[in-house]
């Protein structure tokens, strides 16, 4: 079992970018509502789920979209990206090799995020739509991501408490699944149907009109502290 020793540092705001990749744009209304703009454009994010790969570099429609060199476990948040059919091509920071290249379809005034899954030898994209809309009263909105290519299937479960999630695998994920807001828990990782703890995201508080996403990553043939399991946390967006 590894406990996630991320927490709260490595929480990384899904912050739609009206603009340039570098330029955030904090906004009290709904971050998915791109508005009347010329261009069919859509945001995507993403995320490094890959255990095994090197740092690298991600370009859509042969453009950089990040500042520096993207590694395991970490992400950048929602960039703009014109509608259609968008190439995308991953590479290895230092040596420019292709990790792995697609064409994705991108529909306009939409968000997604976009996971580098998998290991080394078999990298796999997986695109997946946000919907990102405000929780209901007194909530906050958690979603949760099974990104581990050899884990049993897997439950999330409040520890002491109710199942949020059950019998997920690879790839599979839940909604945004309302949960009381302004309370702090802790979150264990269970092979599914059984007691047995895989990982844990210890004492977090989730804030009232939030939306996370709760993913499990890493290999249950893990040798080292970086590519065992483990569960860690991103915060899409919020609503004021």
């Amino acid at each position: 079992m590894k406990t996630s020793t991320k927490n709260s540092k490595s929480i990384l705001t899904f912050i739609l970018i009206l603009g340039l990749p570098s330029l955030f744009l904090m906004s009290c209304s709904k971050p998915a509502n791109l508005g009347n703009i010329t261009t069919p454009i859509a945001g995507v994010a993403f995320v490094q789920a890959s255990p095994d790969q090197p740092t690298l570099d991600i370009f859509f429609n042969n453009s950089k979209y990040n500042n520096s060199p993207i590694a395991y476990g970490s992400a950048f948040g929602y960039a703009t990206v014109n509608a259609g059919k968008v190439p995308i091509a991953l590479y290895n920071d230092a040596t420019v090799k292709t990790i792995v290249a697609d064409t994705l379809q991108i529909a306009q005034n939409v968000t997604y995020s976009l996971f580098l899954t998998n290991t080394v030898s078999n990298p796999q994209l997986f695109l997946l739509t946000d919907t990102l809309t405000k929780p209901t009263s007194g909530n906050c909105g958690l979603r949760f991501i099974d990104l581990s290519p050899d884990a049993p299937a897997v439950d999330l479960v409040i520890k002491g408490g109710s199942k949020i999630a059950s019998n997920l695998t690879f790839k599979e994920h839940s909604t945004f699944l309302p949960l009381q807001g302004d309370t702090f828990y802790t979150l264990e990782v269970h092979a599914a149907g059984t007691s047995t703890v895989l990982a844990t995201l210890p004492n977090f508080k989730y804030q009232l009109n939030f939306l996370y996403t709760v993913w499990f990553h890493g290999l249950a043939a893990g040798t080292t502290s970086t590519d065992k399991l483990a569960v860690d946390i991103i915060t899409n967006t919020y609503f004021m």
